[in-house]
């Protein structure tokens, strides 16, 4: 009876420990310019360059999650970096909102905003002049709060776990803004950014993919990456 028992428990244990294999998704890093997401030695090093008040990025955060948590990241074939592009003041103000928290939080809150783009972005192109003249005068703290504000990244972030008094902190932290706006300059400076959604795969930037169909075969076969423009950093 005992050695049938010892055998049992060593029969259900044995499959438990072939299938639990590492989720990726849960392995974060603060990067010098951005956040990560997999296993840091992963074949295919993927840095999407992304402004949050572009539908086409939004899009291709909707049109690429499951594949890509699911499949590339789960599985250790790609890891993610995230690095946000500033085109205006409403990206900065949403990058410093998807900073918010601990660093293991970024990208949920990366996909909390990209998610309910059309939501947000709605209430922006509808500004009103008061409120754009908010949005551009003042200290650096005061816009970013004006936009939360009146954008509603407070009621989209308390989900998150997020109070709204944390996420006036965020706003308000000048120094992480013009870090975030340093950091775009040398990301331009590094890849020459064409434009949004880009990527870059083991360093070099991808020439014309800007979508999810089109970036997928360079995930399957990152060699082929090998044609596009390497970084010029050092």
């Amino acid at each position: 009876m005992k050695r049938w028992l010892a055998a049992g428990l060593l029969f259900a244990a044995t499959p438990i420990a072939m299938v639990a294999a590492q989720d990726w998704n849960l392995t974060f890093e603060q990067t010098e310019r951005g956040h990560r997401v997999g296993d840091p030695e992963a074949p295919a090093q993927l840095i999407e360059f992304v402004s949050y008040t572009c539908p086409h990025c939004a899009h291709f955060e909707q049109e690429s999650e499951a594949g890509m948590r699911m499949h590339y990241i789960h599985g250790g074939l790609a890891n993610v970096e995230v690095r946000s592009v500033i085109r205006n003041p409403v990206d900065l103000a949403a990058s410093l909102v998807a900073e918010c928290g601990t660093s293991d939080q970024f990208f949920g809150n990366h996909r909390a905003i990209m998610l309910s783009h059309d939501r947000w972005m709605e209430k922006a192109r509808g500004a009103t002049p008061a409120q754009m003249q908010r949005w551009s005068t003042g200290s650096i703290a005061s816009r970013m709060r004006a936009i939360g504000d009146d954008l509603d990244f407070h009621e989209l972030m308390e989900p998150r776990g997020l109070s709204r008094s944390q996420v006036d902190q965020c706003l308000s932290d000048e120094a992480k803004a013009l870090e975030i706006v340093e950091h775009n300059e040398a990301n331009n400076a590094d890849f020459d950014i064409p434009g949004t959604p880009s990527f870059a795969v083991n360093g070099t930037l991808l020439q014309g993919v800007h979508t999810w169909d089109s970036l997928q075969p360079v995930l399957d076969n990152p060699a082929l990456a090998e044609t596009g423009v390497e970084s010029t950093a050092q």
